[in-house]
């Protein structure tokens, strides 16, 4: 599985609907995510990617799209 379709897996759990949104929409404006499920998001990234996200990268701009967080991913993996 490539790192967007697992964004989007975790993403959709969060959510608990199918959703399809495009790589670079913001999913805090569009309502997808809000600051709550901010955390839930995070730890499931985590999970999925077998990452640790230290607390001070919890930032919605950070994790504001599927591609905002495929380059967070990425540059956490170098």
């Amino acid at each position: 599985m490539d790192r967007q379709s697992g964004i989007l897996k975790v993403l959709q759990a969060v959510a608990g609907k199918t959703i399809t949104p495009a790589p670079d929409e913001s999913l805090f404006t569009s309502g997808l995510l809000d600051s709550f499920a901010l955390t839930d998001f995070v730890t499931g990234i985590e999970a999925e990617f077998s990452v640790s996200i230290p607390d001070s990268d919890f930032s919605a701009r950070k994790f504001d799209s599927i591609t905002k967080v495929q380059q967070y991913l990425d540059a956490r993996a170098k």
